[in-house]
């Protein structure tokens, strides 16, 4: 987080945001690389303190924020802390949000969908469907969490993110229709819900990209 901190006073747009982001995505797999490979050491915690540069916490057992932060992406927030009420107040606002809603609802119709045929929960194609579905919901539920316009850009790279999921989601139904373990109806009300989630992104995109350009000009 150092590189964040250190640009702190700059307002970011979503290039800058998703450099970030990369980097603790890059992050996280360390870290949990290194939690399979010490495991069962006796010095875990010490050696994963130090392997992943947080020497300031080395030798001590007091780095949980630091995983908690890097599962829940929770860094967001580290700045807000005296308006935590309020925080709280936006964050349940984005499960108002008719975009969240039908990526929620698609998350279901797909749980439905597995429900219905439990041969698909075993199927490739399938598992891949729900995994991106569910990123898809998840990533939105954080675009959709904060309304402060400064964080446009961070709004615009999770939207990417989420746009990229439901993307790999399209490609997963695309290949179940193909190998035949979804019928023709089913994929037609599946394409529909995707087409429905990612239209609505690429919309939302167009949105705040346009606020950007009005609050801040070209990059």
């Amino acid at each position: 987080m150092s590189d964040y901190d250190s640009e702190s006073e700059k307002i970011w747009d979503e290039y800058d945001w998703e450099r970030f982001l990369q980097q603790q995505d890059q992050k996280t797999e360390k870290y949990m690389e290194l939690l399979e490979k010490y495991l069962d050491h006796p010095q875990r915690d010490e050696i994963i303190a130090r392997e992943m540069g947080w020497s300031h916490l080395s030798g001590e057992n007091n780095w949980s924020d630091e995983v908690d932060a890097l599962a829940s992406e929770e860094w967001r927030d580290n700045d807000n802390e005296a308006d935590t009420a309020e925080s709280s107040s936006e964050f349940e606002s984005f499960e108002h949000h008719s975009l969240y809603q039908a990526a929620f609802a698609l998350t279901v119709w797909i749980d439905q969908l597995f429900d219905e045929d439990e041969a698909l929960q075993n199927a490739p194609a399938a598992v891949k469907l729900a995994t991106h579905a569910a990123l898809a919901s998840a990533k939105l539920a954080a675009a959709l969490n904060d309304d402060d316009l400064d964080e446009i850009g961070m709004t615009i790279a999770y939207l990417k993110r989420a746009l990229k999921a439901i993307t790999t989601s399209l490609e997963a139904a695309a290949q179940l229709l193909s190998d035949r373990q979804i019928k023709v109806a089913q994929h037609a009300t599946l394409q529909s819900r995707l087409f429905e989630v990612r239209d609505g992104i690429i919309s939302l995109m167009g949105e705040y990209r346009g606020e950007w350009r009005r609050r801040f000009g070209s990059r």
